[in-house]
């Protein structure tokens, strides 16, 4: 599975952590960037790569990081066919992949450390989609909307 990776100044040192880890359990990373430490870059041009990259390519995933991960989920949710979730336990890891076929997890290299950030890096590639019906059904209504910019109907306005 190729897995597009991309970080700020924050998240560089997590980011080659998981470039020289996860590729041992047989995924293949693209580094996105940055190429060097800098920190006066900035999040945004690295996480939507990373959107448009997954989203360009059915089948890939993404990881964007940075110091709490909530803005860089922010920016690669901005790319239009990116569902990414901000992982802060291991339910929240696998639960973005099993209920909202999330393909692109957001990690805060900032909240936790190197170990529990790979561990839920790890349970996050490896789960899949449940495929079960209202999840299914959920998806299908944000991408309507992302398409559309139409609000899905509401139960008590049935």
């Amino acid at each position: 599975m190729k897995v597009y990776i991309g970080s700020d100044h924050a998240g560089f040192e997590l980011k080659a952590s998981l470039l020289e880890h996860l590729p041992t359990l047989g995924y293949e990373l693209v580094d996105c960037g940055p190429a060097a430490y800098d920190d006066n870059d900035d999040y945004p041009p690295y996480c939507l790569l990373v959107g448009t990259k997954v989203a360009a390519e059915p089948g890939s995933l993404g990881i964007v990081i940075g110091g709490s991960g909530n803005g860089e989920a922010i920016a690669a949710n901005k790319v239009k066919g990116v569902r990414c979730a901000l992982a802060f336990s291991d339910d929240t890891a696998t639960l973005g992949r099993e209920h909202n076929d999330a393909n692109v997890l957001s990690l805060g290299a900032r909240m936790y450390d190197d170990a529990t950030a790979r561990r839920y890096a790890e349970l996050f590639l490896a789960t899949p989609f449940s495929d079960a019906e209202r999840h299914t059904r959920r998806i299908e209504m944000l991408t309507a909307y992302e398409t559309s910019g139409q609000l899905p109907p509401r139960v008590e306005d049935s």
